[in-house]
């Protein structure tokens, strides 16, 4: 396993890269999908670190909040992928909160760090991200706006765990007749 150093500078690099090249408006929702477990050189859902996790929500929170941004901490598949997002958050989009607190092994590493690591964390079931980084393959498709464009970062781990990350575009609508910035 590489050492938390590392691990946070390359999540610093990979987002910094996707955010400087493809910006979202502030107040916009970044989402972070991991497996910690896999970022370990693990298989996902069996080697969970609270360490990683903890590294990898304080560093994208920094980045998030440096760039006016909301954070989504994506739980793993035993809390149906919910999200962990600050109350200001919810009530600003009009997310409803549900009643779970994750833990380790039910939620992840990551998403428990951000329950406990932000002010006011509630948990959500939806949301609609401009842009996310998924950490090795935890799906977080199923929060991203409609037309989500894929992005392969130069860095393509995270530690052992494979990376991809996204922004979304409004749709294209109108047929051949239309024009587009």
């Amino acid at each position: 396993m590489e050492n938390i150093e590392s691990i946070t500078q390359q999540l610093t690099a990979v987002m910094n890269e996707l955010l400087d090249n493809h910006p979202i408006n502030k107040g916009s929702i970044f989402v972070v999908g991991c497996s910690s477990s896999e970022v370990v050189g693990g298989h996902i859902g069996k080697d969970s670190s609270a360490d990683v996790g903890k590294a990898i929500f304080e560093t994208a929170y920094k980045i998030c909040k440096d760039r006016g941004l909301f954070l989504a901490c994506q739980c793993c598949e035993h809390l149906n992928r919910c999200l962990v997002i600050d109350s200001e958050c919810a009530e600003h989009f009009g997310y409803e909160p549900v009643c779970v607190v994750p833990w380790l092994h039910g939620g992840g590493s990551l998403a428990t760090a951000a329950y406990h690591g932000l002010r006011n964390a509630v948990v959500v079931e939806h949301i609609r991200a401009s842009a996310g980084i998924d950490i090795g393959d935890t799906l977080i498709g199923m929060h991203l706006k409609d037309v989500a464009v894929p992005v392969h970062p130069s860095i393509d781990k995270i530690g052992s765990a494979h990376i991809v990350a996204a922004f979304c575009r409004p749709k294209l609508v109108g047929g051949e007749r239309a024009r587009y910035e």
